[in-house]
């Protein structure tokens, strides 16, 4: 007898990148081969401190270790949040997770667990994918925020009954895709607004070491918590500061309630970061001098590129931090264009599209591709 097939239920659409596939065989028929700047994937050595620790520690690597991260873990990042925001927070008030990716999309599901009578989740109209992923894999509403000619989240144009049913809002800053960096007073108001309106704030901050102002020099980055941690979750990620990516691990600090809701919402969950790892994590957080060496990579290569794509008509619109370009060319059409015009000299970036639909005339590139990379693509880029 056959299975029975469920009358309906979700069907997941298919992964963003995936959507790839005809653009990325394109660029690798290339002669030289395919220059992959679709995905920010590190691909930078992981420094040698991190190496050291998770090789020291693996010979403990016997028990669980625990869900909420080990004393020493989470102690070296309330310190680093001391020491790169003036942020003080007792250690309890931090978390570890399985890379910020899988804490994104677990979410909004675990708070709805503790809030039921709310059932949308709010996010930037520009955004990474997996804020709105995670509201529909919890059976939530995901509604976008519109975003100014800035890319920055409008909240005046919030319908009001998105604001009476939301449950979550999610900031990003530095933005993905758009490199757009807020000021302290104005990631201010954005806490301020949900505040006033009973929502909580999950405030991702995972490209903080890549603040960077108008003229591209390095800056004090910003957090969510300079307003207080009271219905705040600042998101941190190990991927982007110390090339940790593969790795899987990261941390969320704030609220120690909401924070102790969901250590214990995950340990039934078994959400563990293996116990070396997170000696390796403990490690870098407690340096700063690789996150130096890899910023001066990122700016070199963003130094690069620009004036090559620049003189083929292809521009960033987008803002100064982070190691992605948000590129628009009028002159080529939207971003799927864009894309294809790229992928004809081996380069493969990702429409915007993939982003939200107001980002549909512009296309991501990632630096995360090795110097030499980044000379094969000026000289694929300069003219004929």
């Amino acid at each position: 007898m056959s299975t029975p097939r469920p009358r309906s239920g979700f069907v997941p659409p298919p992964y963003p990148h995936d959507r790839l596939g005809d653009l990325r065989a394109v660029a690798q028929a290339v002669p030289g081969g395919i220059v992959d700047c679709s995905v920010g994937t590190p691909i930078d050595p992981l420094p040698d401190l991190v190496r050291r620790a998770l090789d020291d520690a693996m010979g403990a690597a016997r028990g669980y270790p625990p869900t909420i991260g080990t004393p020493e873990y989470r102690g070296a990042a309330a310190d680093w949040l001391t020491r790169r925001f003036g942020v003080t927070l007792d250690p309890a008030a931090v978390l570890a997770c399985v890379g910020t990716k899988e804490f994104v999309a677990s979410l909004p599901r675990s708070l709805s667990l503790r809030d039921p009578s709310r059932d949308t989740v709010l996010y930037p109209g520009v955004a990474y994918p997996t804020y709105a992923m995670g509201a529909t894999l919890a059976g939530l509403r995901a509604v976008p925020v519109p975003v100014d000619e800035h890319w920055q989240p409008d909240w005046s144009r919030v319908d009001a009954a998105d604001v009476e049913r939301a449950l979550l809002v999610w900031l990003n800053d530095p933005a993905n895709p758009t490199g757009v960096t807020s000021t302290a007073d104005a990631l201010a108001q954005s806490v301020a607004w949900a505040r006033a309106r009973g929502v909580l704030v999950a405030s991702d901050e995972c490209y903080a070491e890549f603040t960077a102002d108008g003229h591209g020099q390095p800056a004090k980055p910003v957090t969510a918590l300079t307003s207080g941690p009271d219905g705040v979750l600042a998101v941190h990620s190990l991927s982007k500061r110390s090339n940790m990516a593969g790795l899987r691990v990261g941390f969320v600090a704030g609220d120690a309630d909401l924070v102790h809701y969901l250590g214990e919402v995950r340990k039934h969950a078994g959400l563990m970061v293996p116990g070396p790892i997170q000696a390796a994590a403990a490690a870098a957080l407690s340096d700063e001098a690789h996150v130096d060496e890899q910023r001066t990579r990122y700016a070199t290569r963003r130094a690069q590129i620009l004036p090559a794509l620049e003189r083929r008509g292809i521009v960033h619109v987008g803002g100064p931090s982070t190691f992605y370009l948000w590129l628009a060319a009028p002159e080529v059409g939207d971003g799927w264009a864009l894309a294809a015009e790229l992928a004809r000299m081996g380069i493969l970036v990702a429409p915007g599209d993939l982003y939200g639909e107001a980002g549909s005339r512009e296309a991501r590139l990632a630096l995360t591709v090795t110097d030499a990379q980044v000379g094969v693509m000026v000289e694929r880029l300069s003219p004929a």
